[in-house]
């Protein structure tokens, strides 16, 4: 079967374009994967007019090199614009009938799109990397730059995951770029100019967002949020407007400095999450060298507070092997990490500290600088570890051996991309996830390639060609020897938002420059001035009594909703709650839960017509008639609400649920008859990843054939009590093969209370 698209079940192979994002140079072997899966040719030179385009974008699309040979065209910067241009000239290429290469030629005239079929890399006789040589257009590509994030808003409704997801809420871009001008941040470089959204503007999107998604958190992102220059007068308004949904609020990307109290109070209202500060280094002298503009007092000012208004856990993130680091700089970590526990003043104050060889980047002030060996990561590791001590300071470490290779594809060139081949081949999958990486296999296919690694972490020369440096992000490329230059001497770069422009190159101060919205507190209101002394919300002894109105829906799971887990289908059912606009009533405590109660967990896998979900409102549903259709509007396909009523005194007692299986062989009436007249019918299951005995007879009330050939089993189940489920009995009973078992059909089709005296 090969890859097709989630929506329409089409396959990948039938697309225009096929669309893959570079977020993280460990994820490179996915790309091979997506295209096996799809049933295309990995390069793009042994692909026909036949395959879709395969277009990449993304981070690390400013060095594509290593998988360059896999793409037929690589987006470098915003999207928003570009996209669209994309797609009109395929379109119109289909349209006319041009060949491969021809459409490749009007994609490489769009600006920020490369094609690196135009391109071609050199090396002398040794292997020494020579340049890029221009085969067809410009010298150089140019970064697509948006000039105004306001009106590129997309006002489509979000999309709402049925699967749990790791970043499961509503993300608003509130700002792109960052000027704070860390030296060793890549981000920092290649989304350059800083461009805010207004807060009226994120506002809407947030309404908008929450109203169409039902999501129970929104997350303000940017490079920097606490740098985002209306955040006090923009966190008021959210919290205000959804503290009482229980939508809580979270800002993932902070700054020590911009995590100011009034800040907290806000975040507070909702969940007190815990807070990632990035210190990056351990001494001042190093900070100074990496530009990253804050003191050791500043980050002890920022734990204090956080630690006065009530968090009890402070994330720490750290660098080791910044260049110009001694002993004292990676020992300064751990002791830093101290301070910052005892600021805590005992209790269950928690420091959580995570380090990581650094890497550094291409279009950055470092990228020539070398990377530390897997050898000298693993020892300043463990130099780390050994000076934390207490319970309370723990350590999470990045394994060396993933930045190392990390390292290698983040400087390296397009021999590279055979090691991918070779290592896919051999079995590389989904590296970015420790538990699938292994270092070993990368080791053995760049000796089958002959390719040697180490080589891609030295030192590059200041003369030295630099296989990303046909790939113009905007800033001049003397920027970057003059900032390594002001690192050495310690110097500081200043913010061109506070400081004025500090001639980087991105900027013509024209169309493309800051944009930012700054305000005074007067010309924002009283709202603004409510962040600097919010009122805590009353205790829940003092809060009004809510009256309860409890109904039961009862609901079918046919087709793809057998799929969802328990816990995802609760989180669909209360993500459609929201959207409805039901008014729930909620938990009590520091993460208040909906008041909802749902039937007993299906296994995975079993459909249902007999399902039911207790909700307790707040106020009653003014027409139950219209309510049903209304509810199923919201729910995905699969997922039927067929009954709401008010609900009376649940059952508490013995139930007889009765399933349908459907069985490639299906057991004789004899069998059943014989089953069932049997005293005692003990098996071993496994329950818990643990084998245990089981007498199924007390569990099984009957079983026949129905008149459509299934086989119906009707079991009994009590709280408190073990079950047997459905295709676990039938294989039990009557040997069924294990895939047989595993490919049955079953469907829930009543469940009843029973009040006979035999069970």
């Amino acid at each position: 079967l090969p890859l097709f698209s989630l929506e329409s079940q089409r396959p990948v192979a039938d697309f225009d374009i096929l669309g893959i994002t570079l977020p993280y140079e460990l994820c490179y072997t996915n790309i091979l994967t997506i295209l096996d899966l799809a049933q295309l040719p990995f390069r793009s030179a042994d692909r026909s007019a036949a395959h879709p385009l395969v277009i990449g974008g993304g981070p690390c699309a400013f060095h594509p090199e290593p998988v360059a040979d896999f793409f037929d065209a690589i987006l470098l910067g915003d999207g928003e614009e570009a996209v669209l241009e994309i797609a009109e000239a395929v379109r119109a290429a289909k349209e006319r009938g041009d060949d491969r290469p021809t459409v490749l030629e009007r994609l490489g005239r769009i600006q920020g799109v490369y094609v690196p079929s135009f391109f071609e890399p050199r090396y002398d006789d040794g292997g020494k990397f020579l340049g890029m040589q221009t085969l067809s257009g410009n010298g150089v590509v140019r970064r697509r730059i948006l000039a105004d994030l306001e009106g590129a808003t997309i006002e489509q409704p979000p999309l709402v995951p049925l699967t749990r997801i790791v970043h499961d809420r509503l993300g608003l871009e509130i700002a792109r770029g960052c000027t704070r001008g860390c030296r060793f941040c890549q981000a920092g470089m290649i989304y350059r100019p800083v461009r805010e959204r207004t807060p009226e503007k994120i506002f809407a999107m947030a309404e908008k967002g929450i109203a169409e998604g039902g999501f129970e958190e929104l997350a303000l992102l940017s490079l920097s949020t606490g740098d985002y220059s209306c955040l006090s007068e923009l966190l008021v308004r959210l919290m205000n407007r959804f503290a009482k949904e229980h939508v809580s609020v979270s800002l993932p990307s902070l700054r020590v400095g911009t995590l100011t109290p009034a800040i907290m109070e806000q975040i507070k209202r909702v969940r007190k999450t815990g807070f990632t500060l990035a210190p990056e280094a351990g001494t001042d002298r190093l900070r100074r060298v990496i530009n990253k503009g804050i003191t050791e007092e500043d980050l002890m000012t920022t734990a204090d507070a956080a630690y006065g208004l009530g968090w009890k856990l402070i994330k720490l993130y750290f660098m080791f092997g910044l260049p110009t680091e001694t002993e004292e700089d990676v020992a300064a970590i751990p002791a830093l990490a101290q301070k910052v526990l005892k600021a805590g003043k005992g209790g269950n104050c928690r420091v959580n500290v995570s380090a990581a060889t650094f890497v550094p980047k291409p279009h950055t002030a470092f990228e020539r600088e070398p990377q530390l060996s897997m050898e000298e990561g693993y020892a300043r590791m463990d130099g780390i570890k050994k000076r934390l001590y207490g319970k309370n300071c723990t350590l999470k470490r990045h394994d060396p051996r993933m930045s190392y290779l990390e390292g290698v594809f983040s400087r390296g060139d397009r021999r590279l991309s055979r090691l991918l081949e070779e290592a896919w081949q051999r079995g590389a999958r989904m590296d970015a996830w420790s538990e699938h990486f292994d270092l070993h296999r990368w080791q053995e296919a760049a000796v089958a390639c002959g390719l040697e690694l180490d080589g891609y972490l030295r030192r590059r020369d200041a003369d030295e060609p630099l296989p990303w440096q046909h790939l113009g992000i905007g800033v001049r490329s003397d920027f970057f020897a003059e900032e390594y230059a002001k690192g050495l001497r310690e110097e500081y770069t200043p913010d061109c938002r506070v400081h004025g422009c500090q001639q980087c190159g991105v900027c013509d101060l024209k169309i493309l420059k800051p944009v930012v919205h700054r305000r005074k507190v007067e010309e924002v209101g009283p709202e603004a001035a409510a962040c600097e002394t919010p009122q805590p919300e009353a205790s829940p002894a003092k809060q009004a009594v809510r009256p309860h109105f409890v109904y039961k829906l009862t609901y079918s799971r046919l087709g793809n909703a057998r799929l969802l887990s328990h816990l995802e289908l609760l989180q669909v059912f209360f993500r459609a709650f929201s959207r409805a606009k039901l008014s729930l009533n909620f938990s009590q405590g520091f993460n208040p839960t909906p008041k909802v109660s749902f039937s007993p967990a299906l296994p995975l896998g079993t459909e249902s017509l007999a399902e039911f979900v207790l909700v307790d409102l707040s106020e009653p549903l003014a027409d139950l008639g219209g309510f049903v259709p209304a509810m199923n509007r919201q729910l995905p396909e699969g997922l039927v609400v067929t009954q709401a009523v008010l609900a009376g005194k649940e059952h508490a007692g013995t139930m007889v649920t009765t399933y349908h299986i459907r069985l490639q062989t299906l057991p004789a009436q004899a069998e059943l008859d014989r089953v069932m007249a049997q005293e005692a019918l003990p098996v071993v299951v496994l329950r818990k990843g643990q084998k245990r005995q089981l007498d199924l007879r007390p569990l099984l009330h009957g079983l026949r054939l129905t008149p459509e050939g299934q086989l119906e089993v009707s079991v009994f189940s009590a709280p408190g009590q073990p079950g047997g489920k459905p295709v676990e009995v039938a294989s039990k009973l009557f040997g069924l093969p294990e895939e047989e078992a595993r490919r049955a059909r079953v469907l829930k089709v009543s469940s009843e209370p029973y009040f006979g005296s035999e069970h």
